[in-house]
């Protein structure tokens, strides 16, 4: 048996699911703060449910949220929305918002902000972070509103394993350590476990599994723009975020006021396009920080830049055939190495975590690689203070449907080692993520067009690798009104990041003006 063969067999499924991003601001304001969201340290928390409406869609968009104090000026308030669009008047959820009123006084209109995911709490990411992500002209001329999409966070949540048990799905070596990934046994161990995960989602969470597609929530966003009195949305996504303001703009371009969407995906894309683009994206990355580090003095890595990659292959392959045990017990497998690797790629400013990251797993020590783990699964001293990775697994089951033909999932893995050697041996199989789901996928992946809506800003990062950059030319070339603005930089997503992209998007924001052509920012 060769030593690739030995590598392949410690590998647990797990490991190769796609990876969007979680948030927008990596290490910079994504961390959770409950006590702004429950009332805690003398605040009143939201106020109660309005009167549940009738069972009509105007009904819903007429609801007066009741805001409480949250603290450091932020209200919040819960309000209703049907299970099912389709059947208003049926079983109903709640959405959670967090509204941080506009310090000017005289409100031009709410700003709604989502910071991607799937899975990601809008309501907290607003509650801690909008000096990162809003700056102060916009502060002053708009309420700004975050909102727990459904299925996230303190919104009605998808639910489906205790801490414990999420630290055996994400952190344990599973059923098909000791089987050849790829192999017909590793296949179907790798789904019973898959199956387990989905079931226990679905006895957690129950009918709103079937609810959390991208559709539902572009239509609890259009209920929110109504709920708050504004005739046209004005929007800023980040990431998945963008997903989200695309395909709202596709279903009302009547109502498109001013959407700024960063980090761009591209809806056209399967789920097999998405893990081969973000693959080669985090495979250019890691080379973009190789290049970085061995120019700087006290660089861990040595060499050329093929070395210093050869290197964090050999290390992955070295966690992979001996997982590394950590202080607290668990075990650092080499998919939760990617993992530590991938968190700090997503913003140039974080880049230095790896430096810590090579040093202690050459040295045997897992604890900084899962600490890196930890902060990407949201995991904080054992909890879990999100439900940010279960609410991901759901809105993407339903947002990418598909089989499970192993053929073409071999001929993808061989692809992604190909196209990125680094890394992309450890990031094939993602269709079994999906394909034991207890409920059925319902989305197209077709294009958008937004015809006869107003100007929609698109921004995309030559270096992104998360949203690669040829999602924003392409969503940019969809829409009958969309506007590119480049930045020439590393990292994912722009806005808050360039002088350039902020002046672009704030004054468009402010006055609406778009330039004549794309500034290339850099």
């Amino acid at each position: 048996m060769s030593e690739t063969e030995t590598t392949a067999r410690r590998r647990p499924w797990r490991a190769v699911v796609a990876i969007l991003a979680a948030c927008a601001l990596a290490f910079s304001g994504c961390g959770i703060l409950p006590q702004l969201l429950s009332g805690s340290g003398g605040s009143a928390g939201p106020g109660p449910l309005p009167a549940e409406p009738g069972g009509t869609v105007e009904a819903y968009g007429a609801q007066q949220p009741n805001w409480g104090d949250c603290g450091n000026g932020m209200q919040c308030a819960d309000v209703h929305a049907p299970l099912d669009w389709e059947d208003p008047a049926g079983a109903r959820i709640s959405l959670r918002l967090v509204k941080h009123p506009a310090t000017g006084g005289d409100p031009m209109g709410t700003l709604f902000v989502n910071p991607g995911g799937p899975g990601a709490s809008g309501a907290e990411y607003i509650a801690n972070s909008i000096d990162f992500v809003i700056p102060e002209t916009v502060q002053r001329e708009y309420d700004v509103i975050g909102w727990d999409p459904r299925g996230v966070g303190a919104s009605t949540p998808v639910r489906c394993f205790d801490a414990a048990d999420m630290d055996d799905f994400l952190f344990g070596l599973g059923e098909t350590g000791d089987l050849e990934v790829g192999s017909d046994e590793w296949i179907a161990a790798a789904l019973d476990e898959s199956r387990a995960f989905g079931a226990a989602c679905e006895e957690g969470t129950g009918p709103l599994l079937g609810h959390v597609d991208t559709a539902s929530t572009v239509r609890d966003l259009d209920m929110l723009r109504a709920i708050v009195g504004d005739s046209a949305l004005n929007y800023l996504g980040f990431s998945y975020g963008t997903y989200i303001g695309a395909r709202y703009a596709d279903a009302f371009p009547e109502r498109v006021g001013r959407l700024v969407l960063d980090g761009a995906m591209d809806p056209t894309t399967e789920l097999a396009d998405v893990v081969r683009e973000q693959t080669r994206g985090f495979e250019l990355a890691l080379r973009a920080y190789t290049t970085d580090c061995l120019q700087r003095r006290g660089c861990p890595l040595s060499g050329t830049v093929d070395d210093a990659m050869a290197s964090i292959g050999a290390l992955l392959d070295r966690v992979d055939e001996e997982p590394l045990q950590g202080s607290d017990g668990r075990m650092l497998s080499a998919g939760t190495m990617l993992t530590a690797i991938i968190t700090p790629l997503y913003a140039q400013s974080n880049w230095r975590y790896l430096d810590q990251l090579w040093e202690t797993v050459a040295q045997g020590d897992a604890d900084v690689a899962l600490s890196l783990a930890d902060f990407y699964y949201d995991r904080v001293d054992g909890r879990y203070l999100s439900n940010s990775t279960e609410a991901f697994s759901a809105i993407n089951c339903l947002d990418y449907p598909g089989g499970l033909d192993p053929d073409r999932m071999r001929e993808q893995a061989a692809e992604l080692a190909d196209i990125a050697p680094t890394i992309g041996r450890f990031q094939g199989y993602g269709d079994i993520s999906c394909a034991a789901w207890p409920v059925q996928g319902v989305a197209d992946r077709v294009g958008v067009t937004a015809a006869g809506a107003d100007p929609i800003l698109v921004v995309g990062t030559t270096g992104d690798p998360a949203t690669p950059y040829r999602w924003a030319e392409s969503l940019a070339q969809q829409l009958e009104s969309g506007v590119l603005v480049t930045y020439v930089g590393e990292g994912h997503t722009a806005y808050g990041e360039s002088d350039c992209v902020d002046r672009v998007v704030d004054a468009y924001l402010l006055t609406g003006a778009v330039p004549a052509e794309d500034p290339r920012c850099t």
